[in-house]
């Protein structure tokens, strides 16, 4: 009877995941999680780039630039020096919305007439009474008394009508002088110097009609009668 020996599997001699790196490899690669989606480049490009390099990158180029000029490096600039002061913004146009509403101002008075200006014609025509006391002409007491209380209030309104002027027209012309400024001079501060120049040329000449006597001529006193 002839018997053929029975094939017996040396354990010890299987393969090994280990001995085997593209098997093991490729097991891996089986377990993996189907469901799993591919990351973009992008993507693991930016998850890559550290926190720092990335708050590094949001520094925009205006401040970058600013940065440069004033012989600094860009990264030495933070985040938080990058926001705009509240109080700078506030401070922004006040010196020249205040010198503005000044002219304004100015050239209101020019035109309704001054306290001091009062006075002054008040003065004037105590003056031209004490003058006139001991007997004069009608003529000169006209001039002495109304006349020249009439010319000092054209006066004293001329000089607030010119100071209007002279004050609008610096605040208009301030931004094309000296440093220039970071940012355009505000619509209101322009208007407003505007309306002071307006007043104070118009003031100008009402005043100096009033002192020529070109509106109103002085009364003439009427030849007595005989």
């Amino acid at each position: 009877m002839n018997t053929t020996p029975s094939k017996t599997t040396d354990l010890s001699k299987t393969a090994s995941p280990a001995d085997d790196p593209e098997k093991s490899s490729a097991d891996a690669a089986v377990t993996e999680d189907p469901t799993a989606t591919a990351v973009p480049a992008e993507d693991r490009d930016e998850a890559a780039v550290p926190a720092e390099d990335r708050d590094e990158a949001a520094v925009p180029a205006e401040a970058t630039d600013q940065a440069e000029d004033d012989g600094l490096e860009p990264e030495d600039l933070e985040p938080e020096d990058l926001e705009p002061d509240p109080f700078t913004e506030a401070r922004h146009g006040v010196g020249a919305g205040a010198t503005a509403v000044v002219s304004a101002a100015l050239g209101i008075v020019a035109l309704t007439g001054a306290w001091s200006g009062r006075v002054a014609a008040e003065r004037e025509t105590l003056m031209g009474q004490i003058q006139t006391a001991g007997g004069s002409s009608a003529a000169q007491q006209i001039s002495e008394i109304y006349g020249d209380a009439w010319h000092t209030t054209a006066l004293v309104n001329g000089v607030f009508a010119v100071l209007a002027l002279l004050v609008g027209a610096f605040v208009l012309a301030r931004p094309a002088f000296g440093t220039p400024a970071t940012r355009p001079q505000p619509a209101w501060i322009r208007a407003v110097a505007l309306a002071g120049v307006a007043l104070g040329t118009l003031g100008v000449l009402i005043s100096a009609g009033m002192y020529f006597d070109l509106f109103l001529s002085l009364p003439v006193a009427g030849t007595p009668a005989g």
